[in-house]
């Protein structure tokens, strides 16, 4: 199914004022089991990086959760979120001017395919954009030279263990859950490789979504989002509905986040720039 409409319509919801704006990123870091795993890596980042003071792009920013996010956890960095979709931009960088911190984090447009702003950036975060992008390993190069030395990129992005749900329809389709991922998913040799040969000294993959985390997703955001492109009255129960599945969801998606997984729909990878 097509993913992109029913976020239009949620933004278009929780955009109307800036406190439902913070309560739908709020939400988001409850709801999203990616939003779990990157919190805590940016947790331990945040306890083994030397710098006081640090740059940090949001490759594929979206709705600036993630931005969000790293403003709130790392006080004196200067963020830039980037994206191809214009309309997100300008509503990004107007919430965060709302919030007076537009200073230190801004939106721009760019293609990752073309983005270049060599030995800038400390961090780099790619959540939900790789799966995205057929040129993958152009945009791996180019986030390899935006990193600083000792930097780190951070990715979030669906397995081929199932990531895009693409063993759940029916054979007569040639898309998954999700209709624009152009990849259903990576192995996590195969991106290794990729990011070793953009330039990547160390490159640490594990899987996430496991069985249990796997079901909290299914719980949590597939089927309601099904539920929600059928018919926009199920936004009215929606609320009733987490009050009954987001306990188990969150206990569910905590032994996904402190576990490891031999097998996952999902995968987080941290690639590291010459690591000294």
């Amino acid at each position: 199914m097509e993913y992109d409409p029913i976020k239009r319509r949620l933004g278009a919801v929780f955009n109307r004022t800036p406190f439902l704006r913070k309560t739908f990123y709020f939400l988001l870091d409850l709801l999203l089991l990616r939003a779990w795993h990157v919190r805590k890596e940016l947790s331990y980042f945040k306890r083994t990086f030397t710098k006081e003071h640090i740059s940090v792009l949001d490759a594929g920013s979206g709705f600036g959760q993630y931005s969000y996010r790293v403003s709130r956890i790392f006080r004196n960095s200067i963020i830039k979120g980037v994206d191809v979709k214009e309309e997100q931009i300008e509503d990004c960088n107007r919430f965060f001017t709302s919030l007076g911190i537009n200073d230190k984090v801004q939106f721009e447009y760019a293609d990752l395919t073309t983005f270049n702003e060599p030995d800038r950036y400390d961090l780099v975060l790619s959540v939900d954009v790789m799966e995205h992008i057929e040129e993958d390993e152009l945009v791996f190069r180019n986030l390899y030279s935006s990193l600083r030395n000792n930097g780190m990129l951070l990715i979030s992005t669906p397995s081929d263990q199932g990531g895009s749900d693409t063993d759940d329809h029916n054979q007569n389709s040639v898309t998954g859950f999700i209709e624009e991922h152009v990849r259903d998913g990576y192995a996590i040799s195969d991106i290794t490789e990729k990011l070793n040969r953009a330039g990547f000294t160390s490159v640490k993959a594990q899987y996430t979504y496991g069985k249990m985390g796997s079901f909290a997703w299914k719980l949590s955001m597939k089927y309601p989002i099904l539920m929600l492109g059928k018919s926009k009255g199920f936004f009215i129960i929606l609320p009733i509905y987490y009050l009954i599945t987001f306990p188990f969801c969150a206990i569910l998606n905590s032994i996904d986040v402190w576990c490891s997984h031999k097998t996952g729909t999902g995968l987080l990878v941290k690639a590291y720039k010459n690591v000294i």
